[in-house]
C-alpha cells in the first residue's frame, strides 16, 4: 500500500556553483584542503527510511520526522509510504511545526514495518561578509529564538559565561565570532557519546566536561547566542552523501545513514540575516579526520574547515527541523529534547533508537 503526501514548493532559487577539491603540498603529512561552499544550484535527493519493530507488545505506534524546511537551502518536495501500519498521517508538533509521519499498527500486526521515501532539493550556502545589507526579520520571529527549552537556558551560568565570552563586542557578528571560536577551543568531540548528545548545556558547563557530539557542542553554541541577545537555533537532520570537499568526517555513505544524522546551527544577524554555523562539525574534524588528534583549529587539515563553517555549509545534508521539547503527537511519553531519530512506541512504553537489537531501522539516500 503507497500513500502520497505532497509539501507545496515555495520556491527554487538559483543555479549551482562547482565544489573543488583543491590539494595543496605541505612539510607535514596532511594534506591541505580547500572547504569553501558556494551557494548555486540545486541537488536533487530521495531519502528513505524504514522502521521494523522488533518484539513489539500490543499495539504500536512509529514516528518518522520527514524534511519539512522550506529555505533558501532546502526544498521539501514530497513523501511517499508504505508498509503494514493501520494508518499512517503526517503530524507536527504543535510549538515548532516539526513534521513526522506517524503510523499506528494493530496489536495483531506481528512484525510492524513502515517506510517513508521523501524527495528534497539541496545546496550550499556561505555568506558574503563583504557585501552586508540590512535584512528585516519578524520581530516576534526574533525574540522567538531568544527563549530559553529545556536544555537550553538563558540565565544563570549560560548567561555569565555570554557576557563573559563575548566582553565589549557591541556587534552582533564579532559576539557570535567571539562564542564560535570559544566553543571551537573549548569542547572537544567524545566518540562515546551515544548517538548525537543530549545538549544539556547548563550541565556541561556546570561540570566543565565539554566533550560531546554536535548535540552537544552546536546546542552550547546556540545557547551562549541567545544569552548573548544574538537570535540562534538549531538545525536537525542527516548527512547524505559524500563531501565534495575531500573530508571524510564531513560526508556520509549514503547506502547506509543509520548514523549519519546530524545538527547544524543557525544565528541572525542584522546585516545579513540567517547564516550558517557549525562548530561542532571544526571538533569532529580536529578529533577524528586524522589518526591524530589535532589540537589547533589553525593546523592546515583544520583551517579551511574552521574558517568555512563561520558562515557556510556543504548541501550534502538535509534538515528535519528546527524543534526543542517535542512532545510526540499521540503519545504520552516524555518529550524529546529534540526530533532527529525515527522514535517508536508500544505497550511496554518507548524504545530507545539507539538500541540496535530492539530497534531496527535503515536510512538510505540515493541522488536523482
Amino acid at each position: 500500500m503507497v500513500q502520497g503526501f505532497v509539501y507545496r514548493r515555495r520556491r527554487v532559487l538559483q543555479g549551482l556553483g562547482a565544489a573543488m577539491l583543491g590539494l595543496g603540498s605541505l612539510a607535514t603529512a596532511r594534506a591541505q584542503r580547500r572547504f569553501e561552499p558556494a551557494p548555486g544550484g540545486w541537488r536533487r535527493f530521495e531519502v528513505t527510511t524504514r522502521v521494523e519493530l522488533q518484539q513489539a507488545a500490543g499495539a504500536a505506534s512509529v514516528w518518522l520526522p520527514l524534511p519539512s524546511m522550506q529555505t533558501g537551502y532546502q526544498q521539501s518536495l514530497d513523501s511517499q509510504w508504505r508498509g503494514n501500519a493501520s494508518s499512517a498521517r503526517i503530524v507536527a508538533d504543535d510549538r515548532y511545526g516539526a513534521r513526522m509521519l506517524m503510523a499506528r499498527f494493530e496489536a495483531s500486526v506481528s512484525a510492524p514495518v513502515v517506510e517513508v521515501s521523501s524527495v528534497v532539493l539541496t545546496r550550499d550556502r556561505a555568506v558574503d561578509w563583504n557585501r552586508p545589507s540590512r535584512v528585516s526579520e519578524d520581530p516576534a520571529t526574533l525574540r522567538f529564538w531568544l527563549q530559553p527549552t529545556d536544555l537550553m537556558p538563558t540565565d544563570g551560568i549560560v548567561r555569565d559565561t555570554a557576557r563573559r565570552i563575548v566582553g565589549g563586542a557591541r556587534r552582533d557578528t564579532d559576539k557570535v565570532r567571539r562564542i564560535y571560536d570559544w566553543v571551537v577551543h573549548s569542547t572537544y568531540r567524545e566518540p562515546l557519546v551515544r548517538g548525537c548528545g543530549v545538549g544539556d548545556i547548563k550541565a556541561m558547563l556546570e561540570t566543565g566536561n565539554f566533550g560531546g557530539k554536535c548535540g552537544d557542542i552546536n546546542a552550547l553554541f546556540v545557547g551562549l547566542c541567545r544569552a548573548a541577545g544574538v537570535p540562534a537555533r538549531d538545525v536537525y537532520g542527516i548527512r547524505l552523501a559524500p563531501s565534495a570537499f575531500g573530508y571524510r568526517e564531513l560526508g556520509a555513505n549514503p547506502v547506509n545513514l543509520k548514523s549519519a544524522q546530524h545538527c547544524r546551527a543557525e544565528v541572525f544577524l542584522r546585516e545579513h540575516g540567517w547564516v550558517a554555523m557549525d562548530p561542532a562539525d571544526v571538533g569532529k574534524v580536529m578529533r577524528q579526520e586524522s589518526a591524530q588528534w589535532i589540537r589547533d583549529p589553525r593546523d592546515p587539515l583544520v583551517a579551511p574547515v574552521y574558517e568555512g563553517l563561520f558562515g557556510g555549509w556543504e548541501g550534502n545534508w538535509m534538515a528535519y527541523n528546527t524543534a526543542h521539547d517535542v512532545a510526540l503527537p499521540g503519545s504520552d511519553g516524555p518529550r524529546l529534547g529534540f526530533l532527529m531519530y525515527p522514535q517508536a512506541e508500544h505497550a511496554q512504553g518507548r524504545y530507545d533508537p539507539l538500541d540496535p537489537d530492539r530497534f531496527k531501522y535503515t536510512i538510505s539516500a540515493r541522488e536523482i
